[in-house]
């Protein structure tokens, strides 16, 4: 048991209800009780109440508490008064909008409410989208649909359009970063096409538990927001146990592998009939996991009984294997945090989480998919040895006494800013004096005339380019274009099986990368990067593979700077440059190190936002080359992991960099910037909160019980380099405050 830091049993709460609303129409309210839905939980009523007063509202609950019926009661009401209303339904993914349609369809029909609910996305048939578009009282679509088919054709769309009463933002808390930047300017160009047909739509959103819900919507909208937080959904007995792998190597503080623990784990709730999720942080990790699994549990389903569910899977896979787990017919899964949202997979038992996954909120989101029907359920977060893990686990408070994250979203970037305008432009002519969202854009128009992209004329700015805007946008990454995954069978044939974004196929898609899909192995024959095509072919090796990322950066401007103890902070604009450099393989089981081979890739360069802590340029001649080196790259690497923390994000949203003396002051110096076009203000929020920044980098460090450094803290067993990565942090710190190795 000495493996198990915390069990905290998390006990049942009872149901609090209120009677349904005096004026919700009887039809609905016999087919909620034909659901067994005899009143309604103290959250659905006050946002029905709130909607139906003429508010704008974000609901706040945990997962599975019902706040679908927050949206549809109101919305259904509506349309029993006024059945030429129009609703618009937003979900983040294409997988929670078609679980979101059989539930409504459901209801719809159970009512007999003449209401025509329609799913319009990427796999809607031609043939019936001009119906859709004409008699549909609810659309179900998801932003990318929204921004790239439906506003640029909003003349298709009058009759929506001119009778649009509510707009529904499904997973607030998932509009976060750049996606959520990208999206807070899809909805302002959207009501700016309701406010051109003479509509004013009232927005009902619905949230995950983060810090800020009421900002962010807020932000999003750009409008007053009422928050609804006063949950009245039951829920069943929770175990919450945080597991930390045992040291296998004491001198330099190594644990056994978070990934086969993970393994071990899931296997034995899975041959004793628990069904069970597994969450992994990477693709990668998700298809070792699997590999892992399917090889040590012998079922008649064969891999069928464990199934794979990440990002780059085809839809028609990813709803084979929801509808599996739903039945029953798959027992395991294992998934990136793609199966955090709300998609409706049955009632799981078990969770386990494999490393810590970068926020408090992400955390709940994934433990509270085992339990969601109220009976007893277990989650186990199994650390890794870095940093960001071990400060989670050997803090347990950390997690369960602090309020979550702030979800941040920076919609004036103005690389989006930008693109979004030019989708703007392409749907509406802008009008002299009109402006986006409350900015100023007269700039911005004026340069869009100068690349010829608009025209202006009699006072308004018209689209004057060949090019489409929107499909030239992705609302999901830097990335203009994913890579596309072709694998080439034994008989030269071709089959597309997956995508990647384009940063991250420098180091997963090179030439002799192993490519792993459901657990099946693939050589990548070829990355044609400027076509953004790679051909793979399925092979059976023992071993993966894992890429080095060569980076280069340079400050361009410094908008901020103040004193931090001896040493400086500064907050600006930087310039990177990143070059994927070399492979490993690494075996199966030991992840021992068995090849390794050159990459030939063009370098990348990304222009964006970055915080910067840089030390006196005395500490050369006070420490010496190697030690201030090990220093740098000490504490650069708890940072790498701390700083998540502390900011709402992906560990690999923010990078971090040192440099031994940087280019724009000479001095030693750690970077950490947004791994984004112009940045989406990350890196702003780590120059806010340094200070706890590295007085919780400190905590870690020598909270380890490492001699000298270890993948715990300073990343390796190098000499000396925890004393020197506090001796760094003294100096950021203010006068007087005691730096010792512990």
């Amino acid at each position: 048991m000495e493996k198990v830091q915390r069990w905290t049993t998390i006990p049942p709460r009872p149901a609090e209800t209120r009677p349904f609303p005096q004026d919700l129409d009887p039809r609905i309210v016999l087919a909620l009780a034909s659901r067994g839905v005899k009143n309604l939980y103290t959250h659905q009523n006050t946002s029905y109440t709130l909607v139906r007063a003429g508010h704008h509202i974000v609901t706040v609950t945990p997962t599975a508490s019902g706040k679908s019926l927050c949206y549809h009661l109101p919305v259904l009401q509506t349309l029993s008064e006024r059945p030429n209303a129009r609703s618009l339904y937003l979900f983040p993914t294409k997988a929670l909008a078609q679980d979101q349609k059989s539930e409504l369809s459901e209801l719809i029909a159970q009512a007999s409410l003449p209401i025509h609910s329609e799913t319009y996305d990427g796999d809607t048939p031609s043939t019936i989208r001009q119906h859709i578009r004409t008699a549909g009282n609810i659309i179900i679509t998801n932003p990318d649909m929204l921004h790239s088919a439906i506003l640029p054709h909003h003349t298709k769309w009058v009759a929506f359009f001119e009778h649009l009463d509510y707009i529904v933002i499904d997973e607030l808390h998932t509009y976060r970063g750049v996606f959520g930047s990208h999206v807070a300017n899809v909805i302002r160009r959207l009501k700016r096409i309701a406010a051109f047909y003479g509509a004013n739509p009232q927005f009902i959103a619905t949230s995950a538990t983060i810090a800020n819900p009421k900002g962010l919507a807020e932000q999003l909208i750009e409008a007053p927001v009422e928050l609804v937080e006063n949950n009245g959904a039951p829920s069943g007995t929770k175990h919450f146990i945080f597991y930390n792998p045992p040291v296998v190597n004491v001198p330099l503080n190594i644990r056994r592998s978070a990934t086969l623990e993970a393994r071990d784990i899931a296997h034995r709730f899975l041959i004793n009939g628990i069904q069970t999720i597994v969450f992994a942080r990477s693709r990668v990790r998700v298809e070792i996991l699997l590999t892992y699994l399917q090889n040590s549990i012998k079922h008649p389903l064969g891999s069928h009984f464990v199934r794979g569910y990440r990002g780059g899977y085809l839809p028609s896979e990813r709803r084979a294997i929801e509808q599996g787990l739903r039945q029953g017919d798959i027992m395991g899964v294992v998934s990136t945090n793609a199966l955090e949202l709300g998609v409706d997979i049955g009632q799981l038992q078990a969770a386990v989480i494999t490393g810590y996954p970068g926020s408090i909120a992400s955390t709940w989101q994934q433990a509270g998919r085992s339990g969601r029907r109220q009976g007893e359920s277990v989650v186990v977060l199994v650390g890794g040895s870095s940093p960001m893990d071990q400060y989670v686990l050997q803090h347990p408070e950390y997690f369960f006494e602090r309020s979550p994250e702030s979800a941040r979203i920076n919609p004036e970037n103005l690389v989006i800013l930008v693109d979004q305008l030019k989708c703007a432009a392409y749907e509406l002519p802008f009008r002299e004096g009109e402006t986006f969202g409350g900015q100023e854009i007269r700039e911005i128009l004026d340069f869009l005339v100068e690349a010829q992209i608009l025209h202006h004329a009699q006072g308004k700015w018209f689209w004057m380019s060949d090019s489409f805007p929107a499909h030239e946008v992705s609302l999901r990454s830097a990335a203009q274009e994913n890579v596309v995954i072709i694998n080439i069978s034994q008989r030269g044939r071709e089959q597309v099986i997956g995508e990647m974004d384009r940063f991250s196929s420098l180091t997963l898609l090179h030439e002799e990368a192993i490519y792993l899909h459901q657990g099946v192995q693939f050589q990548v024959e070829k990355l044609d990067y400027p076509e953004k095509k790679a051909y793979v072919r399925e092979v059976q090796v023992d071993y993966y593979t894992d890429a080095n990322l060569a980076v280069q950066l340079k400050v361009l401007t410094e908008d901020e700077r103040r004193q931090m103890g001896s040493a400086g902070l500064g907050r600006g604009e930087v310039a990177v440059h990143a070059m994927a450099t070399m492979f490993k393989k690494i075996k199966f089981e030991t992840h021992e190190n068995i090849g390794s081979g050159p990459i030939h890739l063009p370098e990348e360069e990304l222009h964006t936002a970055a915080a910067w802590l840089s030390f006196p340029e005395d500490l050369l001649q006070r420490l010496g080359h190697a030690d201030l080196e090990k220093g740098l790259v000490g504490l650069a690497h708890v940072l790498g992991h701390v700083a998540p923390l502390f900011v709402l994000c992906d560990p690999m949203d923010l990078r971090v960099i040192a440099q031994r003396k940087a280019v724009h002051s000479g001095a030693p110096t750690i970077f950490l910037y947004d791994r984004y076009p112009g940045g989406v203000g990350l890196s702003e929020q780590v120059y806010q909160d340094a200070d706890r920044l590295l007085a919780a980098c400190k905590d870690v460090i020598e909270a380890c019980r490492c001699e000298k450094g270890c993948p715990s803290c300073t990343g390796v067993a190098a000499s000396a380099s925890k004393t020197l990565a506090l001796t760094l942090i003294s100096l950021g710190s203010p006068a007087g405050v005691s730096t010792h190795a512990g």
